[in-house]
């Protein structure tokens, strides 16, 4: 097994560093605003169609990039640098939208992929959240196809899309379905924008349903698959999360080393102190072993033979391991930076606040320990091995 980037992968690590490289520039206007004008939103997304990292997820005879898992995790930690989630302006469409039909996919998908429309996914109630079995939004038969209701939270750039992924308990079953919805269908509404700790290029917004009368052909995948299709979208994010909470962590490093051999107090560099240089040391291991770790995972879900439940536990050992060592690390580098840690024009500040909720969404780190266990008490340690040939 070799770990080494090929030419390909280097050329991707190269062009997504010069990507986010770029969207740097809006880091400021997006912390100040809270958020990017349309023109700023225009330039960003000429500069992903002209990077050809549009919809990395998504097959090339689509429109999309058309990498593995490893190739996409090699750019997401490229682009986890960013701050203000600027990340995610560099679209990704839902995994689940590979469910689409054909027809579906010309409405939904190419669109997107295009950059023309935008997604996004509402899964999350006021009684649903880590437990999606809750689930109290519903979509009930009619002669004309369904009628959802129900109410949705922290339904990320739900502001910005066009269509939402709805998960709704369809008939008199409650099975749990995905339904693709125009958000300027007469029910649909805007009910709250919440202020979070972090700045977010995006919003997340509250929906409510009310009444919303869909079509038959706005079911995504099929009736009672929305749980097994949510999920494999989780594993995958959750090893996205790993991969971007990773660049975000050696870009704080790297301020923070920096300013640690700048920075002179007490007639020496604050580097030459050993007490900054044990912090400096700890992020590195938590950022060297993590990276290591995720590239490990996401080479093995590339494999065809690999096992997909095994591989949901070794996901969420990777998005609970990296975004807690993130947290870690960026704590470390804001103590380095002292005062000018705490302002919010310096990046590490900015990190400081963004990567808090890797802890929480896609999954608590208290779901991915009860995944791991779970993993472990049913099967044994071999969520810890490498797979055999």
């Amino acid at each position: 097994m070799d770990f080494r980037l090929t030419t390909r992968q280097q050329q991707l690590k190269a062009t997504a560093r010069e990507l986010a490289a770029f969207i740097e520039k809006y880091e400021l206007d997006c912390e100040e605003a809270n958020g990017l004008p349309p023109a700023a939103h225009t330039e960003i997304r000429d500069a992903v169609l002209a990077s050809g990292l549009q919809a990395v997820n998504m097959p090339a005879e689509w429109g999309g990039a058309g990498l593995t898992i490893f190739e996409q995790a090699v750019v997401q930690e490229e682009l986890g640098r960013l701050t203000g989630a600027l990340w995610d302006t560099v679209w990704r469409p839902a995994n689940a939208l590979r469910h689409c039909t054909p027809e579906q996919r010309e409405r939904y998908l190419v669109p997107v992929i295009r950059g023309h429309r935008r997604d996004c996914y509402a899964v999350t109630e006021p009684g649903a959240g880590s437990d999606p079995r809750n689930l109290a939004t519903t979509a009930t038969r009619t002669d004309r196809g369904w009628v959802v209701n129900g109410e949705k939270w922290f339904v990320t750039v739900g502001d910005h899309a066009d269509f939402l992924i709805v998960l709704a308990a369809a008939g008199e079953e409650r099975a749990p379905t995905l339904f693709l919805v125009d958000k300027e269908t007469p029910g649909v509404e805007i009910t709250r924008v919440p202020r979070f700790m972090h700045t977010f290029v995006y919003e997340h917004p509250e929906f409510t349903f009310t009444d919303v009368e869909v079509p038959e052909d706005a079911v995504l995948g099929g009736i009672g698959d929305g749980y097994d299709i949510t999920r494999s979208w989780f594993t995958e994010e959750r090893l996205m999360i790993a991969a971007r909470t990773t660049g975000a962590a050696e870009r704080a490093l790297e301020l923070a080393r920096d300013w640690a051999v700048e920075r002179r107090q007490f007639g020496s560099r604050i580097a030459d102190f050993q007490l900054v240089q044990g912090m400096l040391a700890d992020c590195a291991v938590d950022i060297a072993v993590n990276r290591a770790y995720f590239h490990q995972v996401a080479w093995e879900t590339d494999q065809p033979d690999a096992d997909r439940k095994t591989l949901h536990a070794k996901a969420a050992i990777a998005k609970l391991s990296a975004s807690e060592a993130a947290g870690r690390v960026v704590d470390r580098c804001v103590q380095i930076f002292g005062g000018r840690g705490y302002d919010r024009t310096y990046a590490v500040e900015r990190l400081y606040r963004e990567l808090r909720v890797d802890r929480i969404w896609e999954g608590t780190s208290e779901i991915q320990r009860l995944i791991v266990a779970g993993e472990l008490v049913k099967r044994g340690t071999g969520v810890l091995h490498l797979p055999t040939a």
